[in-house]
This record gives C-alpha cells, structure tokens and sequence, in this order.
C-alpha cells in the first residue's frame, strides 16, 4: 500500500500516513473550506488500511488549531480505528497540543472519552 504524503498549507494539516511502518500522522492546522475534499483521500485510504493493517498502529495528531467541521472529520477518522481494536489489533493514539492550549487539550481528553480507544494526551512546548 502506498503511503499517503501530503503537505501542509495554512488552512490543512501535513499529513503522512505509512501503513507498512503502521504509522499515520496529522499535525498543523485545519480548517479548510471544503473539509470534505481534504479529509475524504485520508478516509478512504485508512478504509484501506483497516483491510490490511499493520500489527500495531500509531495515529499522531497534532494540531495547533481545528475548526468545528473538521473535529466531525477526526471523529470519523478515530471511529474507523475502533475496528481495529476489536479484531485485536494495537492502536494507539497519541494526542498532542500545544503546552499553552487548554482548549485543545481538553479537546484531546473529549475525543478519548467518546471513543474509547488507547489514548495517550501530551503537551507539547511551543517555542516563543
């Protein structure tokens, strides 16, 4: 499976997802205006991965700001991971934020709660 490698711009994240290292990352800013143009690639190649994953999977997202669509994007995405998890593969997924940013934190700790998967929050130092 090929990996899915996309830049960064100032409304949507970087994004590298490596199925044979079980690797996906998100990290940046998103909001784009039309999200599900951006996040639909993403799903689709996930649904994909879920077909054939890798024994372990790491999903790192960082963000330092998301707007309200694309939370419902990320929710989608961190749902389709929960198959995994119930076919007894490992998931794990790791959540930062900016130290400074209680909003996204909490952020973070709702997505865990809701989705009941391993999750892991760190705070990340933000250079001034």
């Amino acid at each position: 499976m090929q990996p899915l490698k996309i830049e960064a711009t100032g409304v949507t994240p970087t994004v590298d997802f490596d199925a044979d290292a079980g690797t996906l990352s998100l990290e940046g800013r998103s909001l784009p205006e039309d999200v599900k143009s951006f996040y639909l690639p993403l799903v689709q190649w996930i649904d994909e991965y879920i077909k054939h994953p890798n024994s372990s999977t790491t999903l790192r997202l960082y963000f330092d700001y998301f707007n309200t669509a694309s939370s419902k994007m990320l929710l989608i995405i961190l749902n389709k991971f929960k198959e995994l998890v119930r076919n007894g593969h490992q998931v794990q997924v790791v959540w930062q934020y900016p130290s400074d940013d209680v909003e996204l934190e909490n952020a973070g700790q709702d997505f865990a709660e809701l989705l009941k998967l391993p999750f892991k929050i760190e705070a990340v130092e933000v250079d001034d």
